[in-house]
């Protein structure tokens, strides 16, 4: 309260006198926070110690959070942990809230996972990860905080209350008290109010009765010392400059953007009305209708504005009605294979994204319509899982075989038995058709494995084919050149010469590659005539000849010959073993030969067989003695 203009203590009598004609001013009966309506709220909100409940705290700006993921809202509470507890209610729950919502989503997907990885309903059991750890041990920490300040309010307000009574007992004093001159009393009385006035809140249950004994104090100090009209004019001005100041930050707030802000401020406007006394009886009416026409306007706003809300939320109770019919639709038929199966979930999927796109719907219904929606949902699910366990054991056996077909085929691509390995990968291919289908998330990647290995395979055929009948044609040429080189070569009376021409010619024919299929028989036909008629010209032997090229052969070893002579004299050793074993088995055969035509013919091809073997043996050790004779060379040299 202003200070009084002091008094000379020759009017201290006067005042005394004239207080008697002092009329009492009546204050007309505002308006109470007590009679505004309750701001509805789209969730229910924790629980709250008692004290916080009439809290007034400071206005909040309203932010969406529904953007954000849950690292964001984690960021979001970090930062608002920077500011004061008691002006970060409303976000701080609002971003709790978004999270909940967020990760009972990844626990779900958890779950699901799970669930498809084989795993038991029964023994799973939740668990945050590590957002959300950091998230709720963040939230505990803002709780704890909260807690405390209001802890703290809450003892304030006690000692708050405490110090109004000391100050009421003061005041009760002070009207009491017979010796006081109307300017000390004044004097101390205004005092008093100043204290009062920085004194804050009280708890609420009590504020009631201390506002009530406070102005009957007042009024009881008013009525003993009978100011006098100018004194009590005085203060009714001020009273009037004070509601006037009241008045103009009261329509400022008409036009603040924010009607929870607005709200909340002419909640604080009228609570400071109340403490304000009274005004001159003649500005009484229009002071106060002035007033409260701004609060009726703000009222009006935020009537507005809930109804506005409240035709938006049954809005969005009609579009998700028609969200939950789609799903009904959706949901009403079984699948019947893995196609439908999926794409019902990606159009059930679809209505879940646009149905968190739509804005909240009345509070009464929110649970119920969720219930069903999501009901729909996790029953579809439910009995997908039901279905995929059904044929994963089938997926898997198909699984196993076409893992083999793939090594299969990976061993055929490396081989050039090009017809037989061709149609080994042909019947492959066959039967990974007649194979069921396997899991999704392999399947692309066997295909291609099992493609990759019939590429590899077919490329190098072609490309092996497509040299091969390049060169042909200039094999076939080069015989050709060989073959007339042969028929019109001229050969001397030297017989190891002569057999070394022929070795050559033997050796050049041999090192040309493939010729065309056509001409193969009849090339090889004429070289091979022509050298049996040159043998009967030049009166050579086969066996004269396989002698002197194998004489030859031995020569051009080069390197490590005792070791390739050890070798051979293995491998003739055997070789002339293996004939001899057979030798006498066909003798012995004989022998069981009944006489008859059929007899005498096997016995004719018996015959044939033993004579080509004891040709056979007759050149094999003509090689050995060809090896014995090179050893001991090599030995008389190392001798030397």
């Amino acid at each position: 309260m202003e200070e009084n203009t002091p008094l000379q203590p020759a009017e201290n009598e006067q005042l005394q006198n004239q207080a008697a004609e002092v009329p009492v001013e009546e204050t007309p009966v505002e308006a109470t926070t007590d009679n505004q309506p309750v701001e509805p709220t789209a969730v229910a909100e924790e629980a709250a110690p008692v004290a916080e409940e009439h809290t007034e705290e400071p206005a909040e700006p309203e932010i969406d959070y529904s953007a954000l993921d849950r690292e964001g809202l984690l960021a979001a509470l970090e930062q608002l942990m920077t500011e004061e507890v008691q002006q970060i209610k409303g976000r701080a729950q609002a971003i709790r809230t978004r999270f909940n919502e967020l990760n009972h989503e990844v626990q779900k997907a958890a779950f699901e996972a799970f669930l498809a990885d084989g795993g038991n309903k029964d023994d799973y059991q939740s668990q945050n990860d590590s957002v959300a750890e950091q998230f709720y041990a963040l939230y505990d920490r803002y709780r704890a905080r909260r807690q405390q300040y209001l802890e703290e309010l809450e003892q304030q307000k006690k000692k708050n209350l405490e110090a109004k009574e000391a100050l009421l007992e003061e005041l009760r004093t002070l009207v009491d008290s017979e010796e006081e001159q109307v300017r000390t009393a004044l004097d101390r009385f205004n005092e008093i109010q100043e204290r009062w006035k920085a004194i804050g809140e009280v708890p609420r249950d009590k504020m009631n009765d201390l506002w009530q004994n406070y102005h009957f104090q007042i009024e009881q100090f008013f009525n003993k010392l009978k100011i006098n009209r100018e004194l009590r004019a005085l203060d009714q001005k001020r009273n009037l400059d004070q509601k006037l100041t009241l008045c103009e930050r009261a329509e400022e707030l008409i036009m603040e953007p924010s009607v929870t802000k607005a709200f909340k401020g002419l909640q604080d406007l009228r609570a400071q009305w109340k403490e304000i006394g009274p005004v001159p009886a003649e500005q009484n009416e229009e002071i106060w209708q002035r007033f409260q026409n701004a609060a009726n306007q703000i009222d009006e706003r935020r009537k507005e504005y809930y109804e506005q809300r409240k035709e938006e939320f049954d809005n969005n109770l009609l579009a998700k009605q028609a969200l939950i019919d789609k799903a009904t639709e959706l949901t009403s038929q079984r699948p019947q294979n893995t196609r439908q199966w999926n794409d019902v979930t990606a159009a059930l999927d679809e209505l879940l994204k646009v149905w968190k796109t739509i804005g909240p719907v009345p509070r009464e219904v929110n649970e119920e319509i969720w219930t069903k929606f999501k009901g729909m949902i996790d029953r579809h699910y439910a009995e997908k899982k039901e279905y995929f366990s059904s044929i994963r054991d089938e997926q898997e056996v198909n699984y196993q075989k076409k893992v083999e077909l793939c090594l299969k085929a990976e061993a055929i691509a490396q081989r050039e038995d090009w017809k037989k390995a061709t149609e080994e990968l042909l019947q492959l291919q066959q039967e990974w058709k007649e194979i069921g289908a396997v899991s999704r998330k392999v399947s692309d990647k066997l295909w291609h494995r099992f493609r990759g290995a019939c590429d590899t395979f077919f490329a190098k055929k072609g490309e092996f084919f497509k040299e091969r009948r390049t060169s042909e044609s200039e094999n076939l040429a080069k015989k050709e050149t060989i073959l007339g080189e042969l028929k019109t070569h001229i050969f001397g009376d030297d017989r190891e010469e002569n057999l070394s021409i022929i070795k050559d010619f033997q050796r050049r024919w041999a090192e040309v590659g493939f010729v065309p299929a056509a001409d193969k028989e009849r090339l090889q036909k004429e070289f091979r005539g022509e050298i049996n008629r040159i043998f009967e010209q030049l009166k050579i032997s086969a066996r004269e000849a396989e002698e002197t090229a194998y004489r030859e052969r031995l020569r051009n070893i080069g390197g490590d010959a005792k070791r390739f002579v050890s070798s051979e004299k293995q491998e003739l050793h055997d070789k002339i073993e293996k004939l001899r074993n057979d030798l006498n088995l066909w003798e012995n055969n004989l022998g069981f030969l009944a006489s008859s035509k059929q007899a005498d013919l096997l016995k004719q091809e018996f015959e044939k067989k033993m004579q080509g073997a004891r040709q056979q043996i007759a050149l094999l050790q003509a090689k050995l003695r060809i090896l014995n004779e090179a050893e001991k060379n090599e030995e008389q040299k190392d001798a030397e």
